[in-house]
C-alpha cells in the first residue's frame, strides 16, 4: 500500500460565527478555494490542537478578534471537486466577540459585521445560512 499524502487525506478545520451587538463577522476570501466569496474566518486543526485552541489561533491570524466561544453550531463536509480542491471536515462554532477591531491577514480581502437576517445577496460559501441560524440559536440562548 502506497504511502498517503496529507492532500489526499480528509484535513480538519474549525470556523467561526462570531456576534458582536447583533451582528455577525463575514470575512471575503481573497484567494482560492472560494475567491470572492464571503465565509466565516477559520482554518485547519494543526496536530496536537484542541478545536477550540485552533479556533482562537485562527481567528486571531485571520482577524485580530478575540472571542468567547458558545458551543459548536454545525459541521459540513467539502468533498474534492472534479478539478481538484481539498476535502474537509469544517466544524463550525458560535463564538461572541471580547476583544479588537478586525484587522485581516492575506488570506481575506474584506469583512463585513451584518445582522444575521441582511445578508442580501452576497456571495457566501456553502452551508453559512444554516451554520448562522444555529451559531444565532446558541447565542440567544
Amino acid at each position: 500500500m502506497g504511502e498517503t499524502t496529507a492532500t489526499q487525506r480528509p484535513q480538519l478545520a474549525v470556523s467561526a460565527a462570531i456576534f458582536r451587538d447583533g451582528k455577525v463577522l463575514l470575512v471575503r476570501r481573497a484567494r482560492s478555494p472560494g475567491n470572492g466569496f464571503y465565509s466565516f474566518p477559520g482554518g485547519r486543526v494543526e496536530f496536537g490542537e484542541t478545536l477550540h485552541q485552533a479556533l482562537a489561533r485562527e481567528v486571531d491570524e485571520e482577524t485580530g478578534l478575540k472571542i468567547d466561544i458558545v458551543g459548536l453550531a454545525g459541521w459540513r463536509e467539502v468533498l474534492p471537486s472534479a478539478g481538484g480542491g481539498g476535502h474537509y471536515v469544517i466544524m463550525s462554532f458560535a463564538a461572541r466577540w471580547r476583544a479588537n477591531e478586525p484587522v485581516l491577514n492575506d488570506e481575506h480581502d474584506d469583512f463585513k459585521w451584518l445582522p444575521p437576517d441582511a445578508l442580501g445577496d452576497l456571495k457566501l460559501t456553502g452551508g453559512l445560512p444554516e451554520v448562522l441560524e444555529a451559531a444565532e440559536r446558541l447565542i440567544k440562548a
